[in-house]
């Protein structure tokens, strides 16, 4: 179960501490009461499931699945499932808070939520990954839903899995139900547009960030960890926008590129090695030197919990862009900040996948599909209001970038709460 350690070790490696954290320093901030604060940190439901499998075998393997709802006073809950072999409910539980603050930074309709199972699908073959996903859709089924809790993909999920999902509680409930995930492939109520919004989200805040700093985009030098469904998009579409990618990471390793990546040429690079490692005109280096190298702008784009005070402290850059979940432990936020190093944090970088999301569940209910440039239209619009929100609070309350956004999307949640009262 989810609890707070006073352990400084755990402290260090725990997710849900950290957010939890964060949101009572903003109540703090706010003046909220304790008794509201307690009422916004605490999930208000936390379901653990067993997940049997029959493997190809004929064999049953186990594994352990969560779906955790954080908030629901602004909506259904809103949230991402992930398969991967360091799922844990403290994970779960701070991406589920994470996404509570992210909605409400953004002002969409949404609680939080997030979902997962402890497993890595790299080892199952394609008809294991449905019968897991099937059986965990059957086991999380009774509490999602259009009006309740829709699920979307995260880190090594996907539209497929969705599709499974979708077709599972369908099956179940005895009528057709797009609504009760996004990230659906066209043919089944996705909608167009949805691919690649996370990235788009981030590229606005980049250059909104640069404007504020009245820096030019053009030339900038960017670092991105991660070359997967944000980081692979982020590459054109900075580029695209004048800047130069000059350090990339994946799972296998970093490189180097001095004079800029073609993203024609690494997505070729990619689709053919599987690996970012030999790209032409790279030179390979470490991982741990990516943020190290001569830049403007760092990106992290894979997991949680990689920019810590080692790292914060030897980063070049001069701006960073939360693209990942949660990439910044406390101390790496609070090195960060020493350095007078501004940070669009997650809630507000990111937010723009969800954003998408909640078009997608708008077109599923209403039954009607959006022009493409209507969806890019309103997912821009979205993302600059958010922004120029989380800015002007920044200016006036004089803190970080982080520490406005928490402010706004913990303020933005205590008032639904508040009018809602206390059942019974």
């Amino acid at each position: 179960m989810v609890t707070r350690s006073h352990d400084a070790h755990r402290d260090e490696f725990n997710p849900w501490t950290r957010i939890a954290t964060l949101i009572e320093e903003a109540g703090h901030l706010l003046k909220l009461s304790e008794g509201m604060i307690k009422r916004i940190v605490t999930p208000e439901r936390i379901l653990e499931v067993a997940v049997p499998v029959r493997m190809d075998s004929g064999e049953i393997e186990m594994f352990t699945g969560w779906r955790i709802q954080h908030d629901s006073s602004r909506g259904p809950g809103k949230g991402g499932i992930r398969f991967h072999p360091s799922v844990n409910v403290d994970e779960i539980a701070a991406l589920s808070a994470d996404m509570s603050i992210k909605c409400a930074v953004v002002n969409i309709p949404y609680g939080g939520a997030k979902g997962g199972v402890k497993v890595d699908p790299e080892v199952l073959s394609r008809e294991e990954l449905e019968r897991l996903t099937r059986r965990y859709a059957y086991s999380i089924s009774p509490i999602i839903g259009p009006d309740r809790d829709i699920p979307a993909p995260d880190i090594n999920t996907d539209p497929q899995v969705m599709s499974w999902i979708m077709d599972t509680v369908s099956m179940l409930r005895g009528h057709n139900l797009p609504g009760v995930v996004t990230g659906k492939p066209l043919a089944i109520g996705g909608s167009l547009g949805h691919a690649g919004a996370t990235s788009v989200g981030v590229s606005i805040c980049t250059v909104a960030l640069l404007q504020q700093l009245g820096r030019r985009a053009e030339g900038q030098r960017v670092v991105i960890q991660g070359y997967g469904k944000v980081g692979a998009p982020l590459v054109k579409q900075l580029s695209d926008r004048g800047m130069k990618v000059v350090g990339l990471a994946d799972i296998h390793g970093a490189i180097h590129v001095p004079e800029g990546i073609d993203a024609q040429l690494m997505a070729s690079h990619v689709a053919s090695t599987h690996s970012i490692l030999g790209y032409p005109h790279g030179e390979e280096i470490a991982a741990s030197e990516l943020f190290a190298l001569p830049s403007d702008i760092a990106i992290p784009a894979a997991l949680g919990g990689v920019i810590d005070e080692r790292v914060a402290r030897s980063m070049s850059a001069s701006m960073m862009i939360e693209a990942a979940n949660g990439p910044t432990t406390g101390e790496g936020a609070a090195e960060l900040a020493r350095r007078a190093i501004p940070v669009v944090p997650d809630v507000l970088a990111n937010a723009g996948g969800v954003v998408a999301s909640y078009f997608e569940w708008a077109q599923d209910l209403q039954g009607f599909m959006w022009e493409r440039d209507l969806f890019r239209q309103r997912l821009e619009k979205t993302m600059h209001d958010a922004f120029d929100s989380v800015w002007a609070r920044h200016e006036q309350l004089g803190l970080p970038l982080r520490d406005t956004a928490l402010v706004v999307g913990v303020e933005r949640i205590a008032e639904a709460t508040e009018l809602r009262g206390l059942f019974p």
